[in-house]
């Protein structure tokens, strides 16, 4: 069954690629390419819910409630189609950095190296050695670059142009999208005493406004790597036998990170401004990083495996309506 992640790649390709390559090879490939264009052309004008209907049952393998949500799922669908004000700047990737700031202090704030109104070859110059750039408007906008003597301002340039060219609304109907201005932006590379790229706490926050919040962590290990893998934690690290999205379960369960309890007091603290959001941190070593807070995981169309944890959670979020 199709994944969201599977889905935004192919449809941020589309959106940020066009056509420019159609026709490229002539005679057999033009009518295929003739028939993708139609069909993308297609799918722009479809009005949101129905869009989003489709893609819920492509992905998920039913049609959604949209008028009366009970599914985790249906509930991000509505937040798609009606989000909340404070989605906007807490979901821009730069802006976020203010209030995280202050509610958990600039000290947890990956380093910004430069978010540069226009990426120039002198911009790239007076980057270190090491760094991730990213776009601030979507998710999957993310290039690691271990040692820039491998890569070229011209390369670079050219991922730029495509993320910044890609409507990211237009990927899944996330309409909180639609207000944030497309900036590029670059960050210390974060890496553990091993030198690897630390784990991915996704943190699903549920009644963070009571001050005691039920979560979830999805830990995902080795993201950009071969062998990647996703396990879901209850809040005393205890595996469940779940899984999230595209992730498989390790063959053996990570151990209880060592400053878990430091990871969860920010997430406490990041989310107690809301009735449900995803807060995404970084914990290598001793130390906790911010990723980013999502209001609309997966865009509402998100797999479980086993398909009741969409109902269950969806009650944990119905039973906190609001933000």
């Amino acid at each position: 069954m199709p994944t969201i992640e599977g889905v935004r790649s192919s449809n941020a390709m589309s959106a940020s690629q066009g056509t420019k390559h159609d026709g490229a090879h002539g005679g057999s490939n033009e009518l295929p390419s003739t028939f993708r264009r139609m069909k993308e052309a297609a799918k722009q004008v479809l009005p949101d819910a129905l869009f989003l209907s489709l893609l819920h049952k492509k992905c998920i393998g039913r049609y959604p409630k949209l008028i009366h949500p009970t599914t985790f799922n249906e509930q991000i669908l509505q937040r798609n189609l009606r989000p909340d004000p404070r989605y906007v700047p807490l979901t821009d990737k730069i802006a976020v950095r203010e209030y995280v700031g202050k509610k958990l202090g600039r000290e947890h704030l990956v380093p910004l190296i430069a978010a540069p109104e226009i990426f120039t070859r002198d911009v790239f110059d007076r980057l270190p050695s090491s760094f991730v750039m990213k776009a601030n408007h979507g998710s999957t906008f993310v290039e690691i670059v271990r040692d820039k003597s491998t890569t070229s301002f011209e390369k670079l340039k050219e991922l730029a142009d495509r993320w910044l060219s890609t409507s990211f609304y237009r990927v899944a109907r996330e309409r909180h999208y639609l207000s944030i201005e497309p900036r590029i932006f670059f960050e210390k590379l974060l890496l553990d005493k091993q030198g690897q790229i630390p784990a991915d706490f996704k943190l699903h926050c549920f009644g963070g406004r009571t001050g005691h919040p039920t979560m979830y962590t999805l830990l995902i290990s080795d993201r950009f790597g071969n062998n990647t893998h996703g396990d879901v934690f209850d809040e005393n690290w205890n595996v469940m036998d779940v899984m999230i999205g595209p992730y498989t379960r390790s063959p053996v369960p990570p151990p209880r990170p060592k400053n878990l309890d430091a990871v969860l007091q920010a997430a406490t603290r990041l989310c107690e401004d809301f009735d449900y959001v995803r807060v995404d941190l970084y914990a290598p070593d001793d130390e906790v990083y911010f990723g980013e807070l999502t209001f609309t995981p997966g865009a509402g169309v998100l797999p479980f495996t086993p398909d009741h944890i969409d109902y269950e959670w969806g009650k944990l979020l119905n039973s906190r309506p609001g933000a």
